[in-house]
């Protein structure tokens, strides 16, 4: 949790992310996600996972969060909040810790949760040590 996060921030992203929870399309593994981002400007941005029969073309919460927070304007993750079924927090998969890596900075805090309340949080550099980022590319500049 950063400094300046409170628990009713937490709390807030939690909700949001099992709002959207609400709405996913998972009739193959039913297995439903939710995600919230409260970007760098303030804004709220939810995701759901949605699948498709022809495995694995499918798109996660976290991904929907994102394109949803980028179709808005804004192009930086302050914090991220992810939702499941289960009894351990649901922490988000490889190929998305990546896709938050494009816009969040390593001291991000990915807030993960389960039904049953459980809830854990990590920084994204903990999740994803020594991400590779734009940094590694020449002349790309930050989002």
């Amino acid at each position: 949790m950063r400094m300046d996060e409170t628990l009713q921030d937490i709390d807030a992203l939690f909700e949001a992310a099992l709002g959207a929870r609400a709405h996913a399309y998972a009739p193959y593994s039913g297995f439903a996600v939710g995600a919230a981002i409260r970007g760098a400007r303030g804004g709220l941005f939810t995701g759901c996972n949605v699948e498709n029969a022809a495995y694995p073309s499918g798109t996660c919460a976290e991904q929907s969060a994102i394109s949803a927070m980028i179709g808005a304007g804004e192009t930086r993750i302050a914090a991220l909040a992810v939702i499941a079924s289960g009894a351990h927090p649901l922490t988000p998969c490889g190929a998305c810790r990546q896709r938050i890596r494009e816009f969040a900075e390593a001291a991000t805090p990915i807030h993960a949760g389960s039904l049953e309340g459980a809830r854990q949080s990590f920084t994204l550099a903990a999740l994803l040590p020594e991400a590779f980022g734009p940094a590694f590319l020449p002349g790309h500049k930050q989002p």
